[in-house]
């Protein structure tokens, strides 16, 4: 099966999700994975229909920007502070900010760019020690210091990432804890400018069926669409 037939697979899953939860397909965004698969591949996506990349790692964000044809790229993977002037200009969302360090170079470099950066703040569900993301009980501090102290970020919201499970629905709570979360958020008085929480990034290869119904706004799709990845 081509990476065309695959994405166009994946998309009728995703709108199904979408109305099964009671939304239009279009507020589901499909983010199209692309870790270690190559500028041809992407291309593929893109003609079959892809708007959204999503890179985990800045150097090979790097190596593909200029071969790819033109498309949203979200940057989802930890990102290191001295790493964050490489990319300000290239993404359109950097889904993985979980420090309040991170954010700062965010705002410092955006600004110097003269653009305002969307971010999401990373969860880390299951306090897994191998994974990044803050706990939950954390986001409201971190919002609201990144809100009051870094003018050229604009938060929209939160990426979660659950635990590896044997079957989707495993997850579903994981989802739902976040989702709990971002609605929570929609209550926060804090400056709209920087502040509009709208956008809720969880659910991958496995699960983003589940993902959907729980309510998440963008899910991140790789192996499914471009097959397993390729590490060398």
């Amino acid at each position: 099966m081509s990476i065309q037939e695959r994405f166009t697979g994946i998309l009728e899953r995703k709108n199904a999700a979408a109305v099964r939860s009671g939304r239009s397909p279009e507020d589901v965004t499909l983010l199209a994975v692309t870790k270690t698969h190559g500028a041809d591949e992407i291309n593929q996506a893109i003609d079959a229909g892809a708007t959204d990349i999503g890179e985990n790692r800045v150097q090979e964000l790097l190596e593909k920007y200029d071969k790819v044809k033109p498309v949203r790229w979200h940057l989802i993977g930890h990102l290191q502070t001295n790493k964050v002037k490489n990319i300000i200009d290239k993404v359109v969302m950097i889904h993985s900010v979980d420090s309040m360090r991170l954010a700062q170079e965010i705002n410092k470099r955006a600004a110097a760019a003269g653009l305002v950066m969307d971010i999401l703040i990373e969860i880390n569900s299951a306090m897994e020690e191998t994974k990044s993301g803050i706990a939950a009980e954390d986001v409201r501090e971190l919002v609201t210091g990144i809100v009051n102290e870094c003018p050229a970020v604009r938060v929209r919201g939160l990426m979660c990432i659950p635990p590896m499970a044997a079957e989707p629905e495993d997850a579903r709570p994981y989802f739902r804890q976040a989702h709990d979360l971002f609605e929570q958020m929609k209550e926060w008085d804090l400056p709209e400018d920087r502040f509009c929480p709208d956008t809720l990034s969880m659910g991958m290869s496995g699960d983003f069926e589940v993902a959907i119904e729980e309510g998440s706004t963008i899910v991140r799709v790789g192996s499914s669409i471009f097959g397993p990845r390729n590490y060398r």
